[in-house]
């Protein structure tokens, strides 16, 4: 994900709170998707598509923060 920002992740990974909660919650939803959809995890196609729409928007605030953290920079 972004690998344009990939410095920029790592340095706000461990420099921002808020960055770093966000990015662990999408990976951690990015691994039960994963989960459920190869079944080693149970749920429905509703239940993944409502996990696919909350990955989506924290996606789109890690992004939003990246964006102007490296408008700053």
């Amino acid at each position: 994900m972004f690998p344009e920002y990939r410095e920029l992740i790592t340095q706000l990974k461990n420099s921002d709170h808020h960055f770093g909660r966000l990015f662990e919650q999408h990976n951690t939803l990015d691994q039960k998707i994963k989960n459920m959809e190869s079944r080693v995890e149970t749920g429905t196609h509703e239940q993944i598509e409502v996990l696919k729409k909350e990955k989506l928007l924290l996606k789109d605030q890690l992004h939003a923060i990246l964006r102007k953290a490296s408008a700053s920079a």
